[in-house]
C-alpha cells in the first residue's frame, strides 16, 4: 500500500493486541499516526453510538485521512455463543427475542444471538462498517474508508474496497 507516512490513520479492530505491528509494516503509517479504537467485533451496530461517535470525533481532532475497518479471518466467536448459552441468560434472551421479533427496539438484527455474534461471515461485518462510515453524513468525503481482512494463520492481508456504487443505508 503506498500510503503517505505522515498521513494519520484510524484503525477500527478487534481486541487482538498483536495486529497493532502487522498493520503497521503493511500500511506503511509510522506508529505515532496510527490511532487504534478496539471493540469486540469490529462491528458498527448502531451508526449513532459510542464507536462511531469516536471514529467521528477520531476525524476531525486528530485530523484523520484514512480508516481502516480490521478483522480477522475465521475470527472464533465461542466466547459470545457460550455467553448466549448460559442458563441464568436463556430467560432474557428468549424475552428479547420476543421484542426483537414484535416491537423491533433500537437493536439492529433478528435475534439476541445475531445483535451479540454479528454476522457468520466476518467479511460482512467488516463490509457493512465500511459503508456506515463511509455514508455516514458527518464522515467528510475526503476520508478514505477501507476494509482489512487479516488472515492470522499465515499472516496474509487483503483489502476489501467499497465499490463506489454502493447505496447508502439509511442513517436514522
Amino acid at each position: 500500500m503506498n500510503l503517505d507516512k505522515n498521513q494519520k490513520a484510524l484503525f477500527l479492530t478487534g481486541m487482538e493486541n498483536e495486529l497493532e505491528p502487522i498493520l503497521q509494516e503493511v500500511t506503511n503509517i509510522r506508529p505515532e499516526n496510527m490511532l487504534t479504537v478496539q471493540c469486540y467485533g469490529p462491528v458498527i451496530s448502531n451508526p449513532y453510538g459510542d464507536i462511531m461517535r469516536s471514529v467521528i470525533i477520531a476525524i476531525y481532532q486528530e485530523n484523520v485521512e484514512e480508516i481502516f475497518v480490521v478483522g480477522t479471518k475465521d475470527r472464533e466467536t465461542a466466547s459470545v455463543n457460550a455467553l448466549t448459552q448460559l442458563d441464568s441468560m436463556k430467560d432474557k434472551i428468549q424475552t428479547l427475542d420476543y421484542l426483537f421479533q414484535n416491537s423491533r427496539p433500537e437493536y439492529p438484527g433478528g435475534t439476541v444471538n445475531e445483535w451479540l455474534n454479528g454476522k457468520e461471515n466476518g467479511s460482512d461485518n467488516i463490509e457493512n462498517c465500511v459503508n456506515t462510515i463511509h455514508h455516514h453524513p458527518l464522515v467528510p468525503s475526503y476520508v478514505k474508508v477501507r476494509g482489512l481482512i487479516v488472515n492470522t494463520k499465515d499472516e496474509k492481508f487483503s483489502i476489501a474496497e467499497v465499490p463506489i456504487n454502493k447505496t447508502a443505508s439509511t442513517l436514522t
